[in-house]
């Protein structure tokens, strides 16, 4: 069985970068990303701005073991963009990362050549003038509890020094809060013994 790793690179913030060729363009977006569900709305959000342009080819990879991954050439003629934004990614050792490449058709063709060069530079520039990190590796849980519940919850995830990613307080408190992998079962049990505590496992990343 693989061991989860502890720690993994990805970008900081969305970064941008552009390479022009034959008068094409080619802007390429990077950017943190944990699930197909994000990579879906950051694509469409980079459509409606791009809303011009003739494709937007982009490659993800997820995990801590980066064993989730895609490339799509959305047009392009096969393996020609999805796989050298990929390569990228690969090439700097990151996860939990989306690359798209917006390209804006300047009138000439560049072949299969030219548009995997454009592609694999227009990746390397985005994540060139980002930063990239290492983040520590977190088991992310959804907690579900009644308000009589609150501060002890509270007061547990202030004990722990626990990051609150979402909050939702309505009828019912729905938290998604990070546990530290060496603790998780032990900080799972404690939060369980709750009155009205209900804990699922969102994700580790």
């Amino acid at each position: 069985m693989q061991k989860t790793k502890s720690t993994y690179r990805t970008i900081q913030t969305q970064s941008e970068g552009l390479f022009k060729e034959k008068g094409s363009k080619f802007i390429g977006y990077a950017v943190a990303c944990y699930s197909e569900e994000e990579a879906k709305q950051f694509l469409e959000s980079w459509k409606k701005q791009n809303h011009q342009a003739r494709h937007v080819c982009y490659a993800y990879r997820f995990g801590v073991n980066q064993d989730i991954y895609r490339a799509n050439d959305d047009g392009e003629p096969n393996n020609s963009a999805g796989i050298p934004i990929l390569g990228q990614i690969q090439s700097f050792d990151l996860s939990n990362v989306l690359i798209g490449v917006v390209r804006y058709f300047g009138g000439t063709k560049l072949g299969v050549g030219g548009l995997i060069q454009a592609y694999k530079t227009a990746a390397k520039e985005a994540i060139e003038s980002g930063e990239i990190i290492e983040k520590e590796v977190f088991e992310w849980v959804k907690l579900h509890f009644d308000y009589s519940d609150m501060p002890s919850t509270m007061s547990f995830i202030k004990q722990f020094n626990l990051f609150i990613k979402t909050q939702n307080f309505e009828i019912n408190c729905e938290l998604i809060i990070s546990l530290p992998l060496e603790k998780k079962e032990i900080l799972k049990k404690e939060l369980l013994n709750l009155q009205s505590m209900e804990l699922s496992i969102v994700g580790i990343y």
